[in-house]
């Protein structure tokens, strides 16, 4: 009733305005118009909805305020105000509005749009009477009204691309705030939403429209979120009719229709959720092109992070899975670098995409297997768990693809898989150990014949499994853990790689030595040529390196660098770059450059950018760890001994293809203290080592030669077999007069040979043992050179003597060849323990007490220590003390534990040895003057040095036993020379002396002897009583001889005594041993160098 009476005012024409305001009309000026105006859009302002009077009586006002003159006002300010006005009035009136006429709405709502593109300008003074204005129709839903107009649309269509042309980055949240207020009543409150008007929304997520106004994007994107469910029919509608009608024209976004798909899954998948069965049918379609743009669209989805679409439609995600098997190379192609997404943003989906990727792998396309190889690859980089061992096969599979490009790219991508995980552990020890396959499946490519592969496992090498930027330390840890957990073929096939390396360093060297050369041969470029890619470039390529060598100084030098075999790692570097940098150069300016890149391949394949002398020390430093045990063998994965063995193995092999980077002191002195170990697989390497890479060591490191050799010389003497081949093998590598070496290793060896074999057949029918015993002698008389020709070094005479009279002592073990042994040959074993070199003597003695001590050589041979009473040195003189007092007490204690040996007692009783001592001195060489009282000396010290021991207990009235057998004795004559007189004459000399001894230190030797002693009768004839009396008398000397005893083992006789050897002794004494030198002459002549060491057996 109030309206209508309000209407009824409003024919009266008359127009109130606020109290202060005159007229509005066109005969004022703009200014005074503008001012009237802001006090009445103040009184508007302060109006509310509840103001019934201020409402009717401003109600001519209201409609005066919407008539043309103001609508088409030219001046913006007045037409900023009037809108303001105009938009207070539709709240203040509302629900009802004071304006009827369908035109003059239209016009108003037209008009307030215009007056919303004031909202771009956010600097404008006017800005926020823009805003205001947007605030005021957006909070009052103004716009509202317009749903009953024909012209709706295309009043809400003007104010969408307004509002959405006007949004910028200067706008603030409530701004976007209200516009999305403003749009969205629209939609959720009116009953359709036109094509047009949609259309002035989803433009704005068209990838061009999006990237030209983020902010127009993101008020789109809130709105349709905002609207979501009002808006889904409308946009289902719209796909509807373009993609499964084909209606195009029904929008000019018809050939957008993906990206707008695309948009709207992630703005908000309700927005799609009847459009995408359409999709379904779309997948399928005849049309190449149609599924290729569906299959990329899908792509983005299901690939996208957050994606549920896969399992919220799982007949679309089979759908799609399907297209990996589309007859379309395209779609094919594009199902496949999806994969990639797919897999580490769905790590969930790997399953179900690892059986079509495998297909897939094996495409007939070349792109398309490749692209499954960067697919996984790509996924594998992110993080290995994205992926499955099925996956990583593929890649393994592809390292033989028949195409390059495919080989490639998976052995690069499995290199860089390798690299990150196993070699920078990024994802822990599991991972490592799922991907260690790696390492071996690349290497085992250099087995492949094409050039290319194996350039490229030389170059993954050098980058990933063993990179070469590395320091040194670290560079040789990580080859030789890798070299230790390699297997058998990746181990050769590394192996292959440094030889063929190694062997095209020599090519360049002697091409670079034909180079200098005015006569030249090609063969040489052909054996370059074969180690390079593209056989076709090659030669040519080759020429045109030859002239540049030739015509450049400069890189020529730095070739010769490189490839020297002294070049380290470091100048490998500065050499490569010298070469390459003047090569780029050298080529007139090309898209490409195909010198430079075969020039880079050549470096590639010479340069040493592992291996050099610092490295080769860190390396053994390394595995000297492992056998130390203080290396961390076990935090790598690998056992100590195998990581040991491995690292043996790998210097073995760089001894052979580097040598000259084992010359240093330090490696040098490393591997002797191996070569020392215990370990005989430590040993053995060593051993080889010393062979391929000691060439120039007698000369450059003679401190480490002389040690060496000795080694080499007890190894290959009595080392076990493989260590004696490898010694002999170094010894013929290494030294100069190397026949010297090998003359005394093989004699002593040849010695060892015969005896060992003797002592295994145990007869003596074929008289072998004859022969060999001559032999035996033979070096012996000839002070160990059978040749006597004075050409063998004194060290090497001795070990001869030492190895002949031990062996001797062998023989003597056994009772068949003891039986053979003539006396003469038993005087010539025993004068070795007399030897003038002092070592001799030691081992000698200490052969001779084993085989004592085990009851093994007859009885005759514990005289032999009577002789070392003379020895110069106090300690051999105690030692055989020691083993005589050892020896006589085993052999009593042996007669009293095993009584009932009484018919061996002669070759048990200690006693026994007298007869065996005096008939050794008669035919002692020193002893040439029957008369001579300084030698009857000696012969008194010699006996006493074995009686005084005997004699220490009383056991059995052994004295008076001792005495009847030396007087028994003297009944007798040398069995050895029964009818030369000289050597009777001594033989009663000797017993007088004896005979005195007993009698000055027994008191019970006149007692009777509790047995008749037996002779053995190879020594003596049976005794004759009528000798006793008629021999000569030698009273006199024996009173000469006669003095106080000296202490036991200390020597009467002067040194200069000892140094007066007869030469003429075996002349005047034919038939002693024949030794004509080699007695003990002085401490002067103990040989105490380090040429010679303490032998073991024979």
């Amino acid at each position: 009733e109030n309206m209508a009476h309000s209407k009824n005012r409003a024919t009266d024409g008359k127009i109130t305005y606020p109290p202060g305001v005159k007229e509005i009309s066109d005969k004022i000026s703009k200014e005074e118009m503008v001012r009237r105006l802001k006090m009445v859009v103040k009184t508007f302002m302060d109006m509310d909805q509840d103001s019934e009077e201020e409402k009717e009586l401003y109600l001519n006002l209201a409609l005066h305020l919407a008539s043309d003159f103001f609508l088409k006002h030219p001046d913006k300010d007045v037409r900023l105000l009037v809108a303001c006005c105009l938009a207070d009035i539709f709240r203040i009136y509302a629900p009802e509005a004071p304006y009827t006429s369908p035109d003059k709405l239209k016009d108003i709502f037209m008009f307030i749009t215009r007056q919303l593109k004031g909202l771009e300008d956010t600097k404008s003074a006017q800005f926020n009477r823009y805003f205001y204005l947007l605030e005021n129709i957006a909070w009052v839903k103004s716009y509202n009204i317009c749903f009953e107009l024909e012209d709706s649309n295309e009043i809400f269509t003007q104010l969408y691309r307004t509002l959405f042309q006007v949004i910028n980055n200067g706008h603030n949240q409530k701004v976007h705030m209200h516009m999305v207020d403003l749009m969205s009543s629209i939609v959720c409150e009116g009953d359709s939403v036109s094509q047009e008007l949609l259309d002035t929304v989803l433009v704005n997520l068209v990838p061009a429209h999006k990237n030209l106004n983020k902010q127009a994007y993101d008020l789109a994107k809130a709105l349709l979120k905002r609207t979501a469910q009002a808006i889904e029919p409308y946009i289902t509608n719209f796909f509807n009719q373009v993609l499964m009608l084909g209606k195009t024209s029904v929008s000019d976004l018809s050939e957008h229709v993906f990206d707008l798909i695309l948009e709207l899954y992630n703005i908000d998948s309700h927005l799609l959720l009847s459009v995408l069965p359409q999709l379904e049918f779309k997948l399928k379609s005849n049309d190449n092109d149609e599924r290729l743009q569906v299959v990329k669209l899908l792509a983005k989805m299901f690939g996208a992070k957050d994606s549920e679409l896969a399992s919220q439609n799982k007949p679309l995600w089979q759908c799609y899975l399907g297209r990996f098997n589309d007859i379309h190379v395209p779609v094919r192609l594009e199902c496949v670098k999806f994969a990639s997404h797919c897999l580490m943003n769905h790590p969930d989906l790997a399953k179900d995409l690892t059986e079509y990727l495998k297909v897939r792998s094996h495409d007939p396309e070349e792109a398309i297997r490749h692209d499954v190889i960067v697919s996984i690859v790509t996924a594998s980089k992110k993080d290995l768990s994205l992926v499955n061992d099925h996956l990583l096969n593929f890649v393994r599979e592809r390292t033989l693809d028949k195409r390059w490009r495919v080989r490639k790219e998976a052995m690069m991508g499995l290199a860089q898989i390798y690299k990150k995980y196993a070699l920078q552990a990024e994802a822990g020890k599991e991972a490592a150990k799922q991907i260690s396959w790696i390492k071996d499946k690349l290497l085992h490519i250099y087995y492949q014949n094409s050039i290319d592969d194996r350039l490229l496992v030389e170059r993954i090498f050098a980058q990933y499994l063993v990179p070469h930027n590395l320091e040194t330390t670290e560079r040789m840890k990580c080859l030789y853990y890798l070299y230790a957990t390699l297997d058998g073929n990746a181990v050769k096939a590394l192996n292959e790689m440094w030889k063929c390396q190694n062997m095209l360093r020599h090519h360049v060297k002697d091409l670079l030595d034909l180079i200098k050369q005015p006569k030249r041969e090609t063969s040489l470029h052909l054996c370059v040529e074969g180690n390079l890619p593209d056989p076709g470039k090659t030669q040519d390529f080759v020429k045109k390196l030859a002239q540049v060598l030739e015509e450049d100084e400069k890189i020529r030098k730095q070739l010769e660098t490189l490839v020297s075999p002294s070049c380290s790692c470091k100048q490998a570097e500065v050499c490569v770059v010298s070469i390459a940098l003047p090569c780029r150069k050298i080529v007139p300016k090309q898209p490409s450059n195909p010198f430079l890149e075969m020039v880079k391949f050549l470096l590639e394949r010479i340069a040493p950018v592992h291996i050099d002398t610092e490295s080769i020390s860190a390396l053994i430093k390394q595995v000297n760890k492992s056998i130390e045990g203080t290396a961390d063998d076990e935090d790598e994965g690998v056992p100590t001994e195998q990581a040991i063995r491995a690292g043996l193995e790998l210097l073995k092999v760089l001894s052979f293809t580097h040598p000259v980077s084992f010359h240093s002191a330090e490696t040098f002195e490393s591997l002797l203290g191996c070569l020392k170990m215990d370990d005989e697989k430590v040993a053995e390497a060593a051993l080889q080592i010393f062979k391929n890479t000691g060439n120039k060591l007698e000369e450059s490191f003679p401190h480490i030669k002389s040690v060496l050799l000795t080694v080499l010389q007890h190894k290959a003497k009595k080392g076990p077999p493989r260590q004696a081949k490898y010694a002999i093998h170094c010894i013929h590598a290494m030294f100069s007069n190397r026949d010297t070496h090998f003359a005394q290793i093989f004699e002593i060896q040849g010695l060892k040979l015969m005896v060992r074999w003797l002592l295994g057949v145990k007869n003596n029918q074929s008289k072998s043992g004859n022969s060999t015993l001559r032999m035996l002698t033979a070096i012996l008389s000839s002070d160990g050179d059978l040749t006597e020709q004075g050409k063998m070094g004194k060290p090497d005479m001795s070990r001869l003597r030492l190895a002949a009279g031990c062996a001797i002592l062998r023989l003597a073990q056994e009772p068949c060849y003891h039986e053979i042994i003539t006396l003469e040959q038993y005087q010539l074993c025993a004068l070795v323990i007399n030897d003038e070199c002092y070592q001799v003597r030691q081992a000698f003695a200490q052969k001779l007490h084993k085989g004592l001590c085990r009851l093994r050589l007859p009885l005759e041979y514990l005289a032999v220590f009577t002789l070392c009473a003379k020895d110069p040195v106090k300690e051999r003189r105690a030692h055989a003390r020691q083993c005589l007092v050892k020896n006589i007490n085993l052999r009593r204690e042996y007669l009293k534990q095993h009584a009932a040996v009484s018919e061996k007692l002669i070759s048990l009783l200690p006693e026994y040895v007298v007869p065996y001592a005096i008939h050794l001195l008669v035919h002692d060489p020193d002893y040439v003057k029957v008369q001579d009282i300084e030698q009857l000396k000696d012969i008194k010290e010699a006996l006493w040095f074995v009686l005084e021991i005997l004699m220490a207990k009383n056991e059995n009235n052994s004295h008076a036993f001792i005495r009847k057998m030396v007087e028994n004795i003297k009944q007798t004559k040398d069995g050895q020379c029964p009818d030369d007189p000289k050597i009777n004459e001594k033989l009663y000399t000797v017993c007088d002396v004896a005979m005195n001894i007993v009698i000055s230190k027994s008191t019970t030797y006149s007692l009777e002897s509790p047995k008749d002693p037996v002779l053995p009768a190879r020594y003596f004839t049976q005794p004759d009583k009528v000798l006793n009396c008629c021999r000569t008398s030698t009273a006199n000397v024996l009173g000469a001889v006669n003095k106080p005893l000296s202490a036991t083992g200390k020597m009467q006789t002067k040194l200069s005594r000892m140094e007066t050897i007869s030469n003429a002794s075996s002349n005047s004494n034919p038939s002693s041993p024949g030794r004509s030198k080699g007695r003990l002459v002085s401490q002067t002549h103990i040989h105490v160098s380090s040429l010679i060491y303490k032998l073991g057996s024979v």
